[in-house]
């Protein structure tokens, strides 16, 4: 039997003669239900075959060296669309590290949050409500001059409390930390404010909608679907929006509350990559005619009905994507 690795590997390996007797295989998720799969050519054709059963096939054990590069195979597809034998794998599965960067203004709101729940907590606050802590974020109040030396402030009352040398030593925390939250600000401006668009532009054209009451009743739906998956995924942010306004607990334990960011980053990360076809076509909606509104319509009902809909609802007969074709134009 062969033995486990003794180092985890950085790239895409396998020894299986099974992997290597196809040119270039390529390993990818199934665009049906997203399972692993490796994609091989035979004649004109490709073969679409699950990494599973090709374990299964060929006695593969999950413990043997192929095993386990099958397993990280199927984890890197979290984070990449696609690999080929010798492809470098995803740090997220190698070090836990983001394969990907978030911009400067993302660093920057994230730091900016983190210093002004540490002022609050300097202040005996309680914490900075969301929606007064977004609009201090949008008017980029660090600064005002009172608030630059609050922060200050709040850095030495930090220092001593955290038993550290000196403010510098915070601040060093403090900006690691915001590194690890930048990503969660990216995640926040490419996917959560790109459905929220989305849905009130849905909400919108439900209530414009001047058509038969069975097309409503489509865009009806399409609305409900699409506020519940918008619930889902602000959940996600609130969460850790509470766990960062405890700045200083998060500063006490900081390598055990990095290991919830990551997550958290991870899951709205694998979110947004498959968001992201359907976003696009949002995003590009103005310059869209009629025929194109129908299609993305229809798009969007089979992206959020298998994974919004309530089960019991989604297995009562698997209903179809709902037909939008009321004569010529859209009826608003």
């Amino acid at each position: 039997m062969s033995q486990p690795f003794d180092q985890k590997p950085t790239h895409c390996q396998l020894g299986h003669r099974m992997f290597t007797m196809f040119e270039d295989p390529v390993f990818r998720r199934a665009d049906t239900d997203a399972t692993p799969v490796i994609v091989v050519r035979l004649g004109e054709r490709d073969a679409v075959m699950p990494l599973r059963a090709i374990q299964r096939e060929f006695g593969i054990a999950d413990e043997s060296p192929d095993g386990q590069m099958l397993g990280l195979i199927a984890e890197a597809l979290d984070f990449v669309p696609f690999l080929r034998l010798g492809d470098p794998l995803p740090s997220e599965v190698l070090t836990g590290s983001a394969s990907w960067e978030p911009g400067p203004n993302h660093l920057q709101r994230s730091l900016m949050r983190l210093q002004i729940q540490l002022v609050a907590w300097f202040r005996g606050d309680s914490g900075v409500d969301p929606i007064r802590l977004e609009s201090l974020l949008l008017a980029g109040a660090n600064d005002e001059p009172m608030l630059r030396q609050q922060i200050q402030e709040a850095y030495q009352r930090a220092a001593e409390t955290l038993a550290l040398p000196s403010k510098d030593a915070v601040i060093e925390q403090l900006e690691s930390l915001a590194y690890e939250l930048a990503f969660i600000e990216a995640l926040r401006e490419r996917l959560l404010g790109r459905v929220r668009a989305m849905t009130h532009r849905l909400a919108h054209m439900t209530q414009a909608f001047r058509g038969a009451s069975e097309q409503r009743g489509a865009l009806v739906r399409l609305r409900t679907l699409s506020g519940e998956a918008l619930r889902q995924i602000s959940r996600r942010f609130e969460e850790q929006d509470a766990q960062a306004s405890e700045v200083m607990a998060v500063l006490h334990h900081l390598d055990s509350h990095r290991g919830f960011i990551r997550s958290n980053r991870d899951w709205l990360y694998r979110s947004h990559m498959a968001w992201e076809p359907l976003l696009l076509e949002w995003d590009s909606l103005a310059d869209s005619s009629d025929d194109d509104l129908r299609g993305l319509l229809s798009r969007t009902y089979q992206f959020l009905a298998p994974r919004f809909m309530p089960v019991t609802e989604w297995l009562k007969g698997r209903r179809p994507a709902p037909k939008l074709e009321i004569g010529k134009r859209m009826e608003w």
